[in-house]
């Protein structure tokens, strides 16, 4: 899932030697694969979500990553422990554990599918949000692209008596929230170091998922957690989906420009269908599909034309 705003640069670049000696293919490649893996993860958290309870295997899933993120960038997260950083990190981790817990609650009455494609409406509703907290107008194009998803929403989610199933709606509430955590980011989160802010994200995302869980849902049985096929497909969702997948697009994002870069990133909710379909053997009805094929058409309006005319606000980077 995108963390940083269409159009803009990454609050600040992994700042080593190493990430920035690479060949000009491997960034595009960091970006595909990074793509490919959150594309993964719908089918597989869906797998999942039948034995352990969506707020607990967020709260596991980011908690582990949190410490991850401090284990392999201690000296940058301690070295940029600013009250700025903090309050930026601790207010996207908030908007961060809502997206994700209606997102995954959501997958559980949807198919994988229809929560890559409902999730994905955030890209048209980040300029909206972002006029609420930085008074900044989006454009027509932007109204336009919002049209096109309410659009494709309708064909994706509605049923013949105009209904909407439960998962469905808080697929999109999820994806409301994401959007909201990209727009503090474009509001708050310039000049601050990138990978100390994805630590105070994840750890308010794991911690506040882990207490929604033991106050909301059965506890969680070890014996199913640590079977190994649950295993797998936890340490999966968190190694590969959180973690690497997240370090992969803070470097490509700063090596390749940025309407490239968020074509490739509109990509994630096409993967997400085309793994449920081959791997979670999801069937599309003409409809479904002409739905995704809109919602596409929006998301990729709004993260590469519309940026034209929605400006983010320039960011100095930060490098340690």
């Amino acid at each position: 899932m995108t963390n940083v705003p269409a159009g803009a640069p990454a609050a600040g670049s992994p700042g080593t030697s190493l990430f920035d000696r690479l060949p000009s293919w491997v960034y595009y490649a960091m970006l595909f694969g990074c793509t490919l893996l959150w594309g993964s993860s719908f089918f597989v958290v869906k797998d999942v979500t039948e034995a352990v309870s969506p707020a607990t295997l967020v709260g596991i899933r980011f908690t582990i990553a949190a410490v991850l993120v401090l284990a392999f960038f201690f000296k940058r997260v301690t070295g940029h422990a600013d009250a700025a950083t903090v309050r930026a990190g601790l207010a996207m981790g908030a908007a961060y554990f809502l997206a994700y817990w209606a997102q995954t609650v959501g997958i559980t009455d949807t198919t994988p599918g229809k929560n890559a494609f409902l999730t994905a409406t955030y890209c048209a509703i980040v300029p909206f949000l972002y006029w609420f907290v930085a008074r900044r107008r989006p454009s027509r194009l932007n109204i336009v692209c919002a049209a096109l998803c309410l659009v494709g929403v309708g064909l994706v989610s509605l049923d013949g008596d105009l209904s909407m199933r439960t998962g469905d709606v808080l697929t999109l509430v999820g994806a409301v929230f994401f959007a909201a955590q990209i727009a503090l980011m474009g509001k708050y989160a310039g000049g601050k170091d990138v990978m100390a802010l994805t630590f105070w994200q994840f750890a308010v995302t794991g911690v506040a998922s882990l207490v929604a869980g033991a106050a909301t849902e059965p506890a969680l049985d070890p014996e199913v957690l640590l079977a190994p096929s649950m295993l797998a497909q936890v340490a999966y969702l968190t190694f590969f989906v959180a973690f690497l997948a997240c370090l992969m697009q803070n470097v490509g994002q700063t090596h390749v420009p940025p309407a490239q870069a968020s074509l490739i990133l509109c990509l994630e909710s096409v993967f997400g269908v085309l793994f449920s379909v081959v791997f979670y053997g999801e069937t599309l009805a003409p409809r479904v599909l002409l739905g995704f094929v809109v919602i596409f058409i929006a998301i990729v309006s709004s993260e590469v034309l519309a940026t034209k005319e929605f400006k983010w606000p320039k960011r100095k980077t930060t490098s340690s």
